[in-house]
């Protein structure tokens, strides 16, 4: 399950992804914002968290990650961002980035929400397997076009 919350209030945006995975251990974690630090194989370097920290970082925000290995396992990365700092990147287009996870990984769940002003975008891929059932794929075409069109809708409607 991966959770991704952004929420956005007062100048700030705060964008939070949290999972259940298996979790980083304290070499792991502390090494993780290193460039040449990855669990790849493909690759010799893992730019991710340290590009996201850079960003925050030049906003006036940062990048906090808290991860535990055993039986409560995971990991939850939130980065802050000054919005109203010239060096604020624009967000861009979060339902097509949310309809790439979903396509792209149709076996994980995915909880997800945009908070902003009193608006607030939400989408559960438990939910919609609880609704259809284990025998419709989430990457099934109508599926997919029909994800698209309700996170347009209610993108349309946040302010």
């Amino acid at each position: 399950l991966i959770e991704i919350s952004i929420s956005e209030a007062d100048a700030t945006l705060t964008f939070t992804v949290k999972d259940n995975g298996c979790g980083m251990d304290e070499e792991m974690l502390a090494a993780v914002k290193n460039p040449f630090t990855t669990t790849r194989t493909t690759r010799k370097v893992g730019l991710g968290i340290p590009l996201l920290t850079l960003a925050a970082q030049q906003t006036g925000g940062d990048v906090d990650i808290i991860s535990n290995t055993g039986e409560n396992s995971g990991t939850t990365l939130s980065a802050t961002f000054r919005t109203d700092h010239i060096d604020c990147m624009p967000l861009g287009n979060m339902v097509d980035t949310i309809c790439t996870l979903i396509q792209g990984s149709p076996d994980v769940d995915f909880i997800f929400s945009h908070r902003k002003g009193s608006g607030n975008v939400y989408l559960s891929t438990v939910e919609m397997r609880e609704i259809l059932g284990g025998d419709i794929p989430l990457d099934n075409p109508e599926i997919f076009l029909w994800i698209k069109e309700t996170l347009t809708e209610e993108y349309a409607l946040l302010v």
